[in-house]
């Protein structure tokens, strides 16, 4: 169901928002050659606790019989891994690695989800490179869609046609979604589509857009774990997302600071 946030709602989503995208600062900052992606996740439960927040994927339910609950604070998804990476004390970050990160706050009854990919130093390739900056600026062409009238595929037309003329792929598999006292509500937020097509976009409205990018081609594969989602072929992929408002002009980012 997609609910419409009333100016209370919205100042809590705010707060849950910023917490959220002060733990990607500190995130950003500890990110090193050395440091497992275990050590992350520790560090940014700490953080979201310590500031009146509620790690939302922790025990997030698979859904699938057999398949327990994730168990990190955060999704931390290294080079081929495209969403879901668990962390872990054996995966430590070296230099030219890429990770996704990608979490979520709860606080005060409501949601704030971001994701972010780094590069660990330096780049390994050009391509490697280009994958991170056209993924973060995919979401900014959806960005411009997300307003009063404009409808979902529009936005996800233009995430999909940014990404391909760029020579990448869009997981198509997963997508983006509303937001608010849930994680995930409606409506849908997919990395592709046709213009015109969806569900209309109306002021008070939370949602995420969130380019998930495959350098290669589109086909994945789901690793034993149950979780986490790696590309067919091998390639590397990135992920970047925001929370936003839709307003009655411009959208509101939330989690940023």
């Amino acid at each position: 169901m997609v609910t419409i946030k009333s100016k209370k709602e919205i100042e809590l989503m705010r707060e849950a928002c910023k917490l959220t995208a002060e733990v990607h600062e500190v995130l950003k900052n500890a990110i090193r050659p050395g440091i497992s992606t275990y050590e992350l996740d520790q560090i940014a439960e700490k953080y979201i606790r310590e500031n009146g927040g509620i790690p939302a994927e922790k025990n997030f339910p698979s859904g699938i019989p057999g398949v327990p609950n994730f168990p990190g604070s955060i999704c931390a998804s290294v080079n081929d891994e495209i969403i879901h990476g668990i962390p872990s004390k054996h995966v430590i970050l070296k230099e030219g690695d890429i990770i996704s990160i990608d979490l979520v706050v709860l606080k005060d009854g409501f949601n704030g989800d971001a994701a972010r990919t780094y590069i660990v130093g330096k780049p390994n390739s050009v391509e490697d490179q280009k994958l991170v900056e056209v993924t973060r600026q995919a979401f900014f062409e959806g960005l411009k869609f997300a307003k009063k009238g404009y409808r979902v595929g529009d936005i996800s037309n233009a995430v999909y046609e940014f990404v391909t003329k760029n020579g990448f792929s869009v997981l198509r598999e997963f997508q983006g979604h509303g937001i608010g006292r849930q994680m995930h509500e409606d409506p849908g937020i997919p990395n592709y589509g046709k213009s015109g097509r969806g569900m209309r976009l109306e002021p008070g409205m939370t949602i995420c857009i969130e380019p998930m990018v495959i350098a290669g081609n589109r086909d994945i594969l789901e690793l034993d774990d149950g979780w986490t989602i790696v590309s067919e072929d091998g390639t590397n992929g990135a992920h970047y997302e925001n929370t936003i408002l839709i307003t009655e002009n411009e959208p509101e980012i939330l989690t940023k600071i």
